[in-house]
């Protein structure tokens, strides 16, 4: 027999309903709805914590490169003068971060200055330099050279090694 769309079925009148069934089967559909719920926040717990962790890692970092009062504390600074939103400053961070990690993290700062800021920007005025720039600092906290625009990453090794030599 095939089955009838539900607009043209009739109510079966006269059948006694137990309500001890309809009660039971409720049950078993919120049991299964509530493990459901906890099924799903098992899986996305985890997601979401590694997430937020990531994310506080980064903003932690970010904060911390951006204190451009640590120039001239006792070690050499770099600071890249920095506007997130252009390429070619990506470009540069990029290739800096590559060639700062052959030198141990403890015998330098590096910095952010960010132009958006108005920290940032009051720094790039102050030396007047655009961004897409190095600025590299003795550990007293004078600037000793500038970089400007991108550069491989082996030339930057090189300019970073002979500055951390002489000024530390």
């Amino acid at each position: 027999m095939k089955k009838q769309p539900k607009k043209l079925r009739k109510k079966r009148v006269g059948m006694p309903i137990d309500p001890a069934a309809v009660a039971e089967k409720a049950k078993i559909e919120g049991r299964r709805r509530f493990l459901r719920i906890v099924r799903n926040g098992a899986i996305s717990l985890p997601v979401l914590a590694g997430v937020g962790y990531f994310s506080v890692q980064s903003v932690q970092a970010s904060i911390c490169e951006a204190d451009l009062t640590k120039i001239g504390q006792g070690k050499p600074s770099i600071v890249q003068v920095h506007d997130p939103q252009c390429p070619l400053c990506r470009t540069l961070q990029r290739q800096t971060r590559k060639a700062l990690k052959s030198f141990d993290s403890d015998s330098f700062t590096f910095l952010v200055a960010n132009i958006k800021t108005p920290d940032g920007s009051s720094f790039a005025a102050r030396y007047g330099v655009p961004h897409v720039t190095l600025l590299l600092f003795d550990a007293s906290g004078e600037m000793v050279q500038i970089v400007r625009g991108p550069s491989d990453t082996e030339s930057l090794r090189a300019i970073f090694e002979t500055h951390l030599k002489t000024y530390s």
